[in-house]
């Protein structure tokens, strides 16, 4: 089992730094998976039991000047080892305005994710500096609960509006409730909305728009004007928008009416989906 990496170029490296600090945001401990052509980080916090999941994929080539890797056997040629999210995102804050990253698996007493920031200074020697990241090697058997959730058909798919606003009007709520109301239409109608004993509170997005691919059949057979629902935790929505800082590309929220809403988002060359499940 082998993996080395390198990132020679400034911007592949910031835009790295940028997906590990928004990793740290939304996940406390994670799984990196390596493959020949990707890195996935994973939370697989059983949706099924309350406990929220995400699949991040960002493809070796965009990143990478060099990748070699050895999984644990030829025909099984992936590793995956389980890492404190926060520990990767402080190892590549020193990262900034360096020359190059290298990453690599290491066994010190324990196994590590070695990561080796080559500093540029202001002589023209260089300064390396070398973090070496705890992991835990997970085996074979434990694979089949990290891998890439189903997700079922959605009842609506819609674009989301503007993250940052989103966000704004989901912290206000928080101080009034627990709980939100996420819904939607095939009429690009989004509702954000709280119910307490005293007060309901409802936020209107209208023209959102619908992606292309949102599956035909749902909207042939369902009235526009219909709203999907879900009824999360609040502060697991909260915590998936505090991990946003830079707007995606693509932002679509795909609602399965009163079991999971399912944001789909692309930030350049990184796809992260990220899943809340209903409140029972």
């Amino acid at each position: 089992m082998k993996f080395r990496a390198k990132i020679g170029d400034t911007a592949c490296l910031n835009h790295f730094t940028r997906t590990s600090n928004m990793i740290a945001k939304l996940a406390k401990t994670c799984t990196l998976r390596i493959s020949p052509d990707k890195l996935n980080f994973i939370l697989s916090d059983k949706v099924a039991n309350g406990g929220v999941g995400m699949w991040c994929e960002l493809e070796q080539e965009n990143f990478f000047s060099e990748f070699q890797m050895e999984g644990i056997s030829a025909e099984h040629n992936e590793i995956y080892v389980e890492l404190t999210s926060e520990n990767l995102s402080r190892a590549l804050k020193t990262a900034q305005n360096a020359r190059a990253l290298k990453m690599k698996l290491t066994n010190k007493q324990f196994p590590c994710l070695t990561v080796s920031v080559d500093m540029l200074s202001v002589s023209s020697s260089s300064r390396v500096v070398t973090h070496d990241i705890p992991v835990k090697v997970i085996p074979r058997k434990l694979w089949k609960d990290l891998q890439e959730p189903t997700v079922p058909d959605a009842d609506v798919s819609i674009y989301l509006p503007v993250l940052k606003t989103m966000k704004s009007v989901v912290e206000k709520m928080k101080n009034i409730s627990n709980h939100l109301i996420i819904e939607a239409n095939l009429n690009g109608e989004l509702n954000l909305k709280i119910e307490t004993e005293l007060v309901c509170v409802t936020t209107h997005f209208k023209d959102l728009g619908r992606p292309p691919l949102a599956s035909e059949s749902c909207s042939q057979s369902r009235n526009p004007e219909q709203m999907a629902e879900v009824r999360i935790d609040i502060k697991k929505l909260l915590q998936f928008l505090a991990g946003q800082q830079v707007n995606p590309t693509k932002a679509i929220c795909n609602i399965v009416n009163h079991r999971i809403v399912h944001f789909d988002l692309l930030h350049e060359d990184v796809s992260l989906q990220y899943f809340i499940p209903a409140l029972s």
